[in-house]
């Protein structure tokens, strides 16, 4: 990325597009809606709460970041989606059972003429799941074309002058990248002969592409994370970033685990598991979508804790993902970690992290600040991969050949030095001797 002459400032509305109005989307969209009424704070939310240091500790600089860089109002989004239900948004949300019926009903007029449109689904990529609010097409290659007529009619017909997308859908099964993924000349012909390593998320990934409007992927799919997804990005001028909302378990992964290494204590064992009754979880108990989520639950702690240079703390480790559907528990999962360590002379510890949580409440303020970040970056003029979003990420997109950084603490100075550089402003290095020079 070049740095910036110029950042433009958003005008007209923004469209929201989020492939699947479930749990996650109806949250976020509700509690946008209550948020700019003054009825909900939109706790969680870097973009809305979260502030920046400029300067020295001593200049006492530190704006909120919505007042230090041009990003979208609440008042100026315009939410839509794509799903294999046709209920409307306040029907999925209550049948999601996330918020309460008063907040709910505060929003009901506003969520009610939100609509799904028809879905792009092919039911071997997501087979827990069955919906009879489905496009039917030729080909792949039609798919895709559908979704981009969507995108135009919901810019026309809502009167907005661009899009953002964030994928709120199902986790998929795991699909290795093939050839068909490798330039966007072989993935074009891929969607002509309707490929079977093209799954639903390529396609609406790859339209947007087409349309120019942003991708952030919230699942652990390979969506966007191929070269021929990266090349279209580049050369259509489109930021996209992604994957897997880190939220609950693996949000305290990189927390923890940063933690206990900085002081160089070891780790022998880390056993975690999770229970969740939502849709998430129905769709998990398929062994081939747990296998793309397991993946992406596992990087984590090998790139942070680094076994190859560390081998007398890590090299042994033994580290155990479980995901259970139990539905009595709904959206309030539960993340249950057991964390063998050991200090000094290598006597052992033990450590149990309890999370109880709730996924949907966790996800939506990533979703609200993927949505204003990555609109910042098209008008920013940045394109392609954003590793500057890996904050939000269980298994962050980087360029090829480069190890991603879990770090939570490294990811967040990250991207607030991309802020303060895109600003023109001095980047931070907390080394900190100029304050005794």
């Amino acid at each position: 990325m070049k740095q910036p002459e110029t950042v433009t400032k958003p005008q007209g509305k923004l469209a929201v597009l989020l492939p699947g109005l479930g749990a996650v989307a109806t949250t976020t969209i509700a509690g946008v809606m209550l948020a700019r009424r003054g009825l909900g704070a939109p706790v969680g939310a870097l973009t809305q709460l979260g502030t920046i240091r400029l300067g020295k500790r001593t200049d006492d600089r530190a704006p909120r970041i919505k007042d230090f860089v041009p990003l979208a109002s609440l008042d100026e989004l315009e939410f839509g989606g794509w799903d294999i239900f046709p209920d409307n948004a306040h029907e999925a949300a209550v049948e999601a059972k996330v918020l309460e019926a008063a907040h709910l009903e505060a929003v009901r007029e506003e969520l009610e003429p939100i609509r799904p449109m028809k879905a792009v689904f092919y039911p071997d990529y997501v087979r827990r799941l069955h919906g009879p609010h489905v496009k039917t097409g030729r080909s792949k290659a039609d798919m895709v074309e559908q979704v981009r007529d969507d995108i135009r009619a919901f810019l026309r017909e809502r009167g907005a002058s661009r899009a953002v997308a964030v994928w709120c859908g199902s986790t998929e099964i795991f699909i290795a990248p093939a050839e068909v993924h490798r330039s966007v000349a072989a993935f074009e012909a891929g969607l002509l002969a309707s490929h079977p390593a093209i799954s639903n998320s390529q396609i609406y990934a790859w339209a947007c592409l087409k349309e120019g409007v942003p991708f952030a992927n919230g699942a652990p799919n390979l969506t966007v994370d191929f070269p021929a997804a990266w090349e279209l990005a580049r050369s259509r001028g489109v930021p996209i970033a992604g994957k897997d909302f880190k939220t609950g378990q693996t949000l305290m992964k990189t927390v923890i685990a940063p933690a206990l290494k900085a002081r160089m204590l070891g780790i022998s064992g880390w056993f975690s598991t999770n229970i969740l009754g939502n849709r998430d979880g129905v769709v998990l108990d398929d062994p081939d979508a747990f296998r793309t989520k397991e993946a992406s639950k596992l990087g984590a702690l090998d790139r942070i804790l680094q076994p190859e240079r560390y081998r007398e703390l890590y090299q042994g480790l033994y580290h155990k993902v479980r995901i259970e559907h139990y539905p009595p528990r709904g959206d309030a999962k539960e993340g249950w970690d057991n964390i063998d360590l050991f200090g000094w002379l290598g006597y052992p510890m033990q450590m149990k992290v309890n999370f109880l949580c709730r996924d949907s409440i966790l996800a939506a303020p990533l979703v609200l600040d993927l949505a204003l970040f990555l609109d910042l970056a098209a008008r920013a003029g940045f394109s392609g991969t954003q590793e500057w979003l890996s904050f939000y990420f269980k298994s962050p997109m980087t360029a090829p050949g480069l190890y991603p950084e879990h770090d939570l603490f490294i990811q967040s100075m990250k991207l607030k030095n991309t802020l303060r550089w895109m600003m023109g402003e001095e980047l931070i290095t907390h080394l900190g001797n100029e304050y005794y020079d």
